[in-house]
């Protein structure tokens, strides 16, 4: 229950290839980025990601570092498809598995919950059992007789979310409208990381807001990152929006031209380079 404070790379030194890895937020929307891109600078790869994707997903997949994706779906929002997701996709780069939003939610929760799997309506009827021959079916014990999809648990080795406050004992706090799955990333996972906006005092957690946005609980978190701006270039409302011109730049820009570029050293490299980049477009 001590002080759970580590940095971006302390972080990635407890990772490991071929791991089940679980990133929260929400397409463009509070992805823990600087996570991701210190996931970026090691060498770890061959890795299970379970997203519901958005930025975190097109570097990793362009990067070569998914093996398996397990997702509803990889979007940036503002535009629809993340194309670096789609051009790993198009050249056979990983494989997918590929749920419904209702299902996905399931699989966090039989895994938050330590269950195999839990039953739920969403997939019936759609190509999603189609797509995905390794799901079940179950039929419901009681006069019923329902038939029902037995979502597997998405148990998970890590997790990686970012929140807008977090004391030193990993409880987590969101100021923005949307949770997202970020409480459950956690519990279905044997380590969870959170970065945070800024790191407070516990007692600072619910002057600004109240007990209901205290969404991560210490017994669930395994240590803490201060990243300021650490979901650029998605959102963190209030925080900031997102980064329009510079996702508009990402997604045009070839792979290795923007890794090139932004993935320097460490986070204050990756600030710099982001600077540079708004001096030279007049912002």
């Amino acid at each position: 229950m001590g002080d759970k404070t580590m940095t971006a790379e302390e972080v990635v030194s407890r990772l490991a290839s071929g791991m089940t890895l679980g990133i929260g937020g929400w397409g463009s929307r509070r992805k823990p980025m600087a996570l991701v891109r210190a996931l970026l600078r090691s060498g770890i790869g061959d890795l299970t990601v379970v997203s519901c994707g958005g930025p975190d997903v097109g570097m990793l997949a362009a990067a070569g570092r998914i093996r398996t994706l397990v997702t509803a779906f990889v979007t940036l929002d503002s535009i629809a498809l993340e194309p670096h997701y789609r051009a790993a996709r198009e050249r056979g780069g990983l494989e997918l598995m590929e749920i419904d939003e209702g299902m996905f939610l399931s699989g966090l929760r039989a895994a938050a919950q330590r269950l195999p799997f839990l039953p739920v309506r969403a997939g019936i009827g759609s190509d999603v059992m189609r797509v995905g021959p390794e799901l079940r079916t179950v039929t419901s014990p009681y006069a019923d007789g329902e038939t029902l999809v037995a979502m597997p648990a998405l148990r998970l080795d890590a997790a990686l979310v970012h929140v807008n406050r977090a004391d030193r004992l990993g409880n987590g706090q969101y100021l923005g409208p949307d949770p997202y799955f970020d409480d459950l990333f956690c519990e279905a996972a044997d380590a969870a990381y959170v970065s945070c906006e800024r790191i407070v005092d516990t007692a600072e957690l619910t002057k600004a807001a109240g007990p209901r946005s205290l969404l991560l609980k210490r017994l669930a978190v395994t240590g803490v990152v201060e990243a300021p701006d650490g979901a650029h270039f998605t959102s963190c409302v209030p925080e900031y929006g997102r980064d329009e011109e510079f996702q508009r730049w990402y997604a045009a820009t070839p792979w290795p031209d923007f890794a090139g570029r932004f993935l320097g050293a460490d986070e204050a490299a990756y600030r710099a380079a982001v600077g540079t980049w708004r001096t030279e477009r007049g912002r």
